[in-house]
């Protein structure tokens, strides 16, 4: 069955929606959903606005959401916030599965999406793996978030004379003047995570400049993201010896520094086999519009939360 879907790809940076009807395709985008307010009704919020903006008239709403919980995966709660609006289902999901149904669909393999936050998802013929996601202050290895804090920490070192001179301290320097009152600033702005991942960008830059601490930061990420790689692989692999795809998505990955370690790091500098990193066939948002039409025996259907949706 054809289904009109208003499909909402929820990010800590910002949120992408796409909204399909036999009439056409619009695309949007709003502000990150804020992790510390409830999340439901920013979703609703999002969902009306996007059809007053459109005119459109779906009939199911999906999502994929950066670090969705159990308190907040209920989809019939979201129904009930957007009554009035004609959409009669909803079907919401861990963004690391929207990730992966937008990458790799049916295929088995590992999905690594970084952006401010990462998270990893592996699917193998009968088995499901997520590793990592566990946000800024548990986890997130090899992040925007996790890339930006180790700049920062590298600049103050800098600074102490406790480690070696970077091209970092400059560009922490046009946001904060004064290094030894940056750390009063950053813990007083509602906006702290967004400002710490935004640093990644500048890691990249100075990194394909040649800068020593931005190159050693950006090969410690791809360890890291590598790692969580293959142990999600692992945990759903069982006898199976086929070769598992992999791709990389988020913001992180536009490092060509990044990307060369990562891969290095993965495929053991090419002598591991059972590994194949592979282009995605789609993006997050594609993925969210699979949703509402998975299949009962994909090994992700567990994984989404429904309502009104046969």
């Amino acid at each position: 069955m054809t289904r009109s879907v208003l499909a909402i790809d929820a990010g800590q940076t910002g949120m992408k929606v796409r909204v399909d009807t036999p009439d056409g395709r619009d695309e949007l985008l709003f502000r990150g959903i804020d992790t510390h307010e409830p999340l439901l009704p920013q979703l609703a919020e999002v969902v009306r606005a996007s059809l007053t903006r459109t005119h459109a008239s779906p009939d199911v709403v999906a999502a994929g959401i950066s670090g969705l919980t159990d308190r907040d995966a209920d989809a019939d709660a979201l129904l009930a916030l957007v009554a009035g609006t004609g959409i009669r289902s909803a079907a919401l999901a861990h963004d690391s599965t929207t990730s992966f149904l937008g990458a790799l669909g049916d295929r088995h393999g590992a999905v690594v999406a970084s952006g401010t936050g990462v998270v990893t998802l592996a699917v193998g013929a009968r088995d499901v793996a997520r590793v990592d996601g566990w946000g800024y202050i548990m986890g997130d290895a090899g992040s925007g978030y996790w890339i930006g804090r180790e700049a920062l920490d590298a600049v103050m070192r800098a600074y102490d004379g406790r480690g070696p001179a970077t091209a970092l301290t400059d560009v922490v320097c046009e946001l904060w003047p004064d290094l030894s009152q940056a750390y009063i600033a950053l813990q007083g702005d509602e906006g702290r995570v967004r400002i710490v991942a935004g640093f990644a960008a500048s890691v990249a830059r100075c990194a394909d400049a040649g800068d020593a601490v931005a190159l050693a930061i950006t090969a410690r990420a791809a360890r890291e993201l590598a790692h969580s790689v293959s142990t999600a692989i692992a945990r759903v692999r069982g006898g199976e010896t086929e070769t598992f795809a992999v791709c990389t998505v988020g913001g992180v990955f536009r490092s060509a520094p990044l990307r060369a370690a990562f891969a290095d790091a993965l495929t053991d500098g090419g002598r591991r086999g059972d590994v194949e990193i592979v282009a995605p066939r789609g993006a997050g948002i594609d993925g969210v519009v699979a949703l509402p039409g998975l299949a009962p025996s994909h090994p992700l259907t567990a994984a989404v939360h429904r309502a009104g949706i046969a």
